[in-house]
Formats: structure tokens, C-alpha cells, sequence
């Protein structure tokens, strides 16, 4: 034959040729914390739609009162 068969010969390495090897995933640094305190990242969370009705309902400024609520939280825990 002049040219090659269009479909491999050995159907076991055509099968392994299928699938792409196994690669290690990758570590990500460890987080450093903020250089400057008090700073507000932005983050994405998943609450109860009761929760967020609750802190919305008195209008703008429901982030704040989330992260108030939780900032009282975290100091009666220490």
C-alpha cells in the first residue's frame, strides 16, 4: 500500500489515543490575607431567599446589614 489505512490497525491504542493522560491538578498558592484591614472582598454565597427578604426588605444598604449580622456573630464566637 502506498498510503497508510485511514483507521489504525491496533483498535487498542486507537482507543487509548481517544483519551487525553491523566494530569495532576494543580495547587494553588495558600491565600495570603488583604495588607489592609477592614478591606471588603467580593464574594458570591448562597442564602436562603427568607434570609435575603429578611436583610433586604428595609432597602438599600442590605449588604451592610449582612455583613454586620455576621460580623456580631463572629464576636460573641470569640
Amino acid at each position: 500500500m502506498a498510503t497508510p489505512p485511514r483507521r489504525p490497525t491496533n483498535p487498542m491504542e486507537a482507543a487509548e489515543a481517544v483519551f487525553k493522560p491523566v494530569k495532576k491538578p494543580v495547587e494553588a498558592p495558600p491565600r495570603q490575607p488583604s495588607a489592609a484591614p477592614n478591606v471588603r472582598e467580593l464574594v458570591s454565597i448562597k442564602i436562603d431567599r427568607a434570609v435575603l427578604d429578611h436583610f433586604q426588605e428595609d432597602g438599600p444598604g442590605w449588604q451592610d446589614r449582612i455583613n454586620d449580622a455576621l460580623r456580631q456573630w463572629v464576636a460573641a464566637k470569640t
